[in-house]
């Protein structure tokens, strides 16, 4: 089983670079999976900017949905991880109106099942906020905290990046 590093964060608090500066830091095959949906003009345009900083060290794999399926796949076939971002692909669950337990599941026994020396597994910290006013995002809010929870237990690692700096949780 792979060294999981859980990295959690607010919007724009360092978490992504944090991961792939640490993935960097390992040696071997490195793969990176994106779950960002290039649903518009400005999406695409951080999509092309986000490729173009990891660099050629990095072959990346763009899976919104389906990420236990692609863990497995890449499972013994590349030393290194990066997933980015938790949340977005549980936002691509619920907007595709899955079974969120069972694609939890699935994505923490893929997890759990990987093999390879390191997964770092990025995801944004939602709780923090006030209350949203609309029952969806209560249910996102609250699905994204149960996801990380289950993540941070899971990991063997849980850092926080705040305002650029690395908070060891665990």
């Amino acid at each position: 089983m792979a060294e999981v590093f859980f990295i959690t964060g607010g919007a724009r608090s360092g978490k992504s670079s944090l991961a792939l500066r640490l993935a960097s830091a390992r040696q071997g095959k490195r793969a990176f999976i994106a779950t960002m949906q290039a649903l518009d003009e400005e999406g695409a345009e951080r999509i092309k900017k986000h490729r173009t900083e990891r660099g050629g060290q990095w072959k990346t794999f763009e899976e919104p949905m389906d990420v236990a399926r692609l863990l497995g796949q890449l499972s013994g076939q590349y030393d290194v991880v990066v997933l980015d971002c938790l949340t977005l692909w549980l936002t691509n669950v619920m907007l595709a109106e899955a079974d969120v337990g069972q694609a939890v599941d699935g994505l923490l026994g893929a997890v759990s099942g990987y093999s390879g020396e390191a997964l770092f597994i990025v995801s944004n910290e939602v709780g923090m906020g006030i209350v949203p006013e609309n029952e969806l995002a209560r249910r996102f809010r609250d699905e994204a905290g149960h996801l990380n929870q289950k993540m941070a237990a899971l990991a063997d690692r849980a850092i926080m990046s705040v305002a650029g700096l690395p908070v060891t949780l665990k």
